[in-house]
């Protein structure tokens, strides 16, 4: 196990783009490609995937691969762990024989290029991040199911919270060319995907780098004109200092985007946003939730919060859960706060026992539990648009209503004597609630 004491400083030479990492694959290679971390990885995961199919590699699983490939994640301390214990299961099938290559790639590697050497010498080559350059023409090799998508906008972030690592793995914020990232949504419309999921870790501050000015709302106007058949755009994730009144309208006036609003506040106490470099206060967050209530009254929100963050006071912690009480956020993510080395915050005196962050990570979500059952249980006999996603079982189905994005959120489960099909967007009568799930008739 790599200890944490020597993974504390950043490589100084940036490592080869992770998309490089095909070169060395050979035609007809059997290869194996493992994904770790969030939907932007997974993207950067489905582009490799349709790179190695144009170099004919044959796409394999683990027990019949000659080469593995492992898209790594960095992010925090679970998703180091994770990785490592990743390579190191795969460095155990190597000296078996029953795998001949390694191939890492990612933000593990980018941000520990400089300890492979040492720690990890059956690893045979070292990439890091793939860059946001126009895409291959090459189609992606899709690996969500078939009704949604997720289409990549920008990279990195406009913002440098305190807590957050990722500008120093990615580097600067960059955004996509709108003509880029409409062709590849009319590929996506062409396929029959029925939701498209917008991703970047800040894609309100879209545009900003390469046009001078926040962007989104005329992004989307380019994607509703170009494509037909998509029917739920969604938009994740938005930073609450880069959401404009423009953006709000265009969302309140095109029933093609989702009435999904994912806007993570991490906190609600001024000094610790204030620590937290988030350049929002307190007074700010009330009066942007008042106008997204204003501006879309049937909208879900969305939040995230950090707890045990340095410095966080039995009291501040307990304005948050007031905050929580009063505001009656639709969906709510917790997390632990986590030290990342190289982070202003890591250094801040007064950090938090890690008991003491698993009992107020427990004490908001109960109250959220809470939130969430009641409001689920005033849509019993409305009728909702479902999106499939899965058939479960005889006559039963998986989905979500546009107030639930893919793999975060809540599903409905739809009864039906009808065979649907995935993708497929019905109108089910809610029948039953649970604190987080639907139950649906079709």
């Amino acid at each position: 196990m790599v200890l944490r004491s020597k993974i504390k400083s950043f490589p100084q030479a940036p490592l080869a783009d992770a998309r490089e990492a095909v070169s060395l694959i050979t035609p007809l290679e059997r290869v194996a490609l493992i994904n770790l971390g969030c939907a932007r990885n997974l993207v950067d995961a489905e582009n490799l995937l349709g790179q190695l199919s144009v170099q004919r590699a044959v796409l394999s699983d683990l027990s019949t691969a000659h080469t593995v490939i492992v898209n790594t994640c960095a992010f925090i301390a679970d998703a180091q762990k994770e990785t490592i214990d990743t390579i190191l299961e795969l460095v155990d099938l190597k000296r078996q024989k029953k795998i001949e290559r390694i191939i890492i790639i990612g933000c593990f590697s980018q941000r520990y290029s400089h300890l492979f050497q040492k720690e990890f010498p059956d690893v045979d080559h070292v990439f890091g991040i793939r860059s946001l350059k126009p895409q291959e023409k090459t189609t992606r090799k899709i690996l969500t199911p078939a009704s949604y998508a997720y289409l990549k906008i920008c990279e990195s972030c406009y913002n440098h919270c305190s807590f957050c690592v990722i500008p120093k793995i990615k580097g600067r914020f960059a955004s996509r060319v709108i003509a880029d990232i409409v062709r590849e949504a009319k590929i996506l419309d062409a396929q029959g995907f029925k939701e498209v999921n917008l991703i970047g870790q800040d894609i309100t501050a879209y545009g900003m780098d390469c046009y001078g000015d926040k962007s989104l709302d005329k992004l989307l106007r380019a994607l509703l004109k170009a494509t037909k058949n998509i029917r739920w755009f969604r938009l994740l994730y938005a930073f609450p200092k880069h959401i404009t009144h423009e953006l709000l309208s265009t969302i309140a006036h095109n029933e093609r985007i989702c009435q999904y609003i994912d806007v993570p506040f991490q906190h609600i106490n001024d000094r610790i946003l204030s620590s937290m470099n988030r350049h929002f206060s307190k007074k700010q967050t009330l009066s942007l939730i008042d106008k997204i209530r204003r501006m879309l009254p049937s909208a879900a929100l969305r939040t995230a919060f950090i707890v045990g963050y340095p410095g966080e006071t039995d009291k501040m912690f307990q304005e948050l859960c007031d905050f929580v009480r009063h505001v009656q956020f639709d969906r709510v993510g917790v997390f632990m706060y986590s030290a990342q080395e190289g982070t202003d915050a890591s250094k801040i005196p007064h950090q938090i026992p890690d008991k003491v962050k698993r009992e107020r990570y427990n004490t908001l979500m109960r109250l959220q539990q809470e939130i969430s059952k009641k409001k689920l249980k005033r849509l019993l006999g409305q009728t909702l648009q479902i999106l499939i996603d899965k058939k479960k079982d005889k006559n039963v189905f998986l989905g979500r209503s546009q107030y639930d994005a893919p793999a975060v959120d809540g599903i409905v489960i739809v009864e039906s004597k009808k065979n649907l099909a995935v993708s497929d967007i019905i109108r089910a009568e809610i029948t039953a609630s649970r604190e987080y799930d639907l139950l649906a008739k079709y």
